[in-house]
């Protein structure tokens, strides 16, 4: 493992220089601190702070996810996470994002910087700078929904070919056959997942796949209104949606066109939130555990500070039935 003095010998530097930059001094221009950043991170370099057990720290990225209160996506998720690094004696530090701060510093020399032994990133797309440079990075690093190919970098989620093969199946016994898929945003590894299940799961009860039932929209309900009246004028009698929050939007747009859900149209969301039991009629959905996702996230965080690469864990959903679905009309 790289020191403080050869990264100094590499720069051509002295080695006082080098803890400046590493420590954040102010006494030394902001090129020379990002170049001994840099040089660290190429060279392997952890500072004591990481290297030394019990003082470890690690981070959760935010970008694109609400997490502020329990009735958003990411509240139960970051819980859970921080709930098991607690037991550990690990300090977590919650960091919103945005495209600015990812072009401004390198992933790993923000980490580094900041003495972080990894991180969880929730909500970011593929095509994010972060992200294009987790496929080199050696930090630590879980995504959600999302997948590498790095050695140091896994993936946390929930099985999605099986959440969606239950909201078919479903639906299939209570006698659907035209089905629609509302979908989540393109940019993401789980939407595509999401698709080809629903492909699959119609193909396996043998139900005909109408490309005109088949849509991406955005994780948020304003997104309904734009696709509820194609799936109704091209014959569909459910509707799955990728997400709850797409789900009330669905059935706020049928309220709003004379539909009754379920008698005209069932629905049947994904993630059970806490909207779900609220809404009327109340959503049938697949459940996500968030909780269990955050603190499986941090033992695979803990496995590849740890050495051990781990690729992918996956949690099993559930259905859960209440009043959004019927039978066939």
């Amino acid at each position: 493992m790289a020191t403080i003095k050869d990264i100094a010998e590499k720069l051509g530097i002295a080695v006082s220089t080098v803890s400046k930059g590493l420590n954040g001094a102010n006494d030394i221009s902001e090129e020379m601190r990002q170049l001994v950043l840099d040089t660290a991170v190429e060279m392997g370099y952890a500072s004591k702070k990481v290297q030394k057990l019990g003082k470890r720290k690690v981070c959760i990225l935010v970008e694109n996810m609400e997490y502020e209160n329990i009735d958003q996506f990411g509240y139960e998720i970051v819980v859970g996470f921080k709930l098991s690094a607690a037991r550990h004696h690990c300090d977590v530090t919650v960091i919103p994002t945005n495209l600015n701060m990812q072009t401004q510093e390198k992933y790993d020399s923000y980490m580094l910087k900041h003495g972080y032994s990894g991180s969880f990133l929730l909500g970011f797309a593929l095509h994010d700078d972060y992200m294009s440079q987790l496929y080199k990075t050696s930090v630590p690093t879980v995504l959600l929904d999302n997948c590498i190919p790095n050695k140091h970098v896994g993936y946390v989620g929930t099985d999605g070919y099986n959440g969606i093969d239950l909201a078919v199946r479903h639906l299939y016994e209570y006698g659907h056959k035209n089905i629609a898929l509302l979908n989540g945003s393109k940019n993401s590894l789980v939407t595509k997942e999401r698709n080809q299940a629903f492909m699959q799961s119609m193909e396996h009860y043998s139900l005909k796949v109408n490309p005109n039932l088949i849509a991406n929209g955005y994780y948020v309900p304003e997104c309904a209104k734009d696709y509820v009246g194609s799936f109704l004028k091209n014959g569909a009698t459910a509707i799955v949606c990728a997400s709850d929050l797409i789900a009330a939007g669905v059935i706020a747009e049928l309220n709003r066109l004379g539909k009754c859900v379920p008698l005209d149209m069932s629905v049947v969301g994904f993630d059970d939130l806490p909207i779900a039991q609220h809404l009327t009629p109340t959503l049938t959905t697949v459940r996500q555990d968030r909780v269990a996702i955050g603190k499986s996230a941090f033992m695979m965080l803990e496995e590849l500070i740890s050495g051990v690469s781990i690729s992918k864990v996956l949690l099993k959903p559930e259905l859960i039935i209440r009043n959004s679905t019927g039978t066939c009309p």
